[in-house]
């Protein structure tokens, strides 16, 4: 194979946490076995599957992936995005698509420089890339602490999966080659981000709440009530201790409303 040094093995590949690469619902699995190919030539050997159309891993997907097998087989398969970035604390959505209260758009190269810092932070990150044909919904990007965008042309911003993986990979790699670059960044005192999963579980613990309490009303109204309550909380980045706290908060106000009743 062009281009490969099969006398390197995978102890060749970056030191520390690598950013895991989550491809929700892929529909073709050749497209998967690309984004395998082009995460090895990064150093990123960690993928996960939401829910892929056509399974993993299969013969087509292994040929695409052009040699490519510590991800095709190293590959974990999970049914929900949730699923994917439970012990995740830095997550970025791609999209093409303008979207107001998710958040502030990112460049990969300025991403690049924040997952690199919080590489030597010791945190695990990931990169959230939606379906071939539609990108992610709303639900999902909802989960992330920022969205991703390649600067393109505005007349016609479309890529394929793999060129989109490899794209936003790439930069991550080439912030790796100065590493003053991003060593001299990572100023700040080292926040303990919390774990995806315990954000999801006071997510879902506040909106049964604000249900109960009929907040959350009308119903056709809820689900675009609870991205924008989901985005809020992702945008402050709170820590293990500070989602604790909020989860004490809400059974605190709840149990002062029950004794009310």
């Amino acid at each position: 194979m062009a281009g490969t040094d099969s006398t390197l093995s995978e102890a060749s590949l970056p030191g520390g946490t690598t950013p895991a690469i989550i491809l929700v619902r892929p529909q073709l699995a050749e497209n998967v076995g690309m984004c395998c190919r082009a995460m090895l030539n990064c150093g990123l050997d960690d993928l996960r599957l939401v829910a892929p159309k056509q399974g993993w891993p299969t013969e087509k997907g292994r040929a695409a992936a052009s040699g490519a097998d510590l991800v095709v087989d190293g590959a974990r398969i999970v049914e929900t995005t949730e699923e994917a970035i439970a012990d995740l604390t830095l997550v970025y959505a791609t999209t093409a698509r303008p979207r107001d209260s998710s958040g502030s758009a990112q460049v990969p190269k300025q991403a690049a420089i924040e997952l690199r810092q919080a590489s030597e932070k010791g945190q695990k990150t990931g990169i959230i890339f939606g379906p071939e044909a539609k990108g992610l919904n709303n639900d999902d990007v909802a989960l992330a602490d920022s969205i991703l965008a390649v600067p393109l042309n505005p007349a016609f911003k479309s890529l394929n999966l793999a060129q989109a993986v490899f794209c936003i990979s790439y930069e991550w790699f080439q912030a790796g080659v100065d590493t003053d670059v991003w060593r001299k960044a990572a100023t700040t005192k080292p926040r303990e981000l919390a774990p995806k999963k315990d954000l999801v579980h006071m997510f879902d613990h506040l909106e049964t709440e604000l249900i109960d309490c009929g907040f959350l009303n009308p119903p056709e109204k809820r689900p675009a009530m609870i991205q924008n309550i989901r985005t809020m909380f992702q945008r402050a980045q709170l820590t293990d201790q500070e989602v604790r706290t909020m989860r004490g908060i809400i059974s605190g106000l709840t149990r002062k409303h029950e004794r009310k009743r």
